[in-house]
């Protein structure tokens, strides 16, 4: 998964690339989703940059194995990138995919 190494309530400073793009649903889906807890990234309380609904930045699929999101981790992976943040994203996915190799 994703945020497999992350610890939730985490604060990352991940660079984002989207222009105008936001992530729009209705009310259904939005409860659907925080039931299902496939909600994995949030923009912070004060940061919302695009006005997505409840400050979703990724959400996962029905499986878990596949993941949208707005955020970039590899722009920030290195301290000359300005963070080594999305390492922790990068890392996890990582980690999945050895789990997922040895099943």
């Amino acid at each position: 998964m994703l945020t497999c190494a992350a610890t939730v309530g985490d604060e990352l400073v991940i660079p984002i690339n989207h222009f105008s793009g936001n992530y729009t649903c209705d009310a259904a889906t939005l409860e659907r989703l925080r039931a299902e807890d496939r909600i994995v990234l949030r923009y912070a309380d004060d940061e919302n940059p695009n006005g997505s609904v409840d400050a979703i930045a990724g959400i996962a699929n029905e499986a878990g194995n596949v993941v949208g999101l707005m955020p970039h981790p590899e722009r920030a992976s290195s301290t000359l990138l300005g963070s080594e943040d999305g390492l922790v994203l990068l890392r996890s996915l990582v980690s999945s995919a050895a789990v997922s190799a040895a099943a």
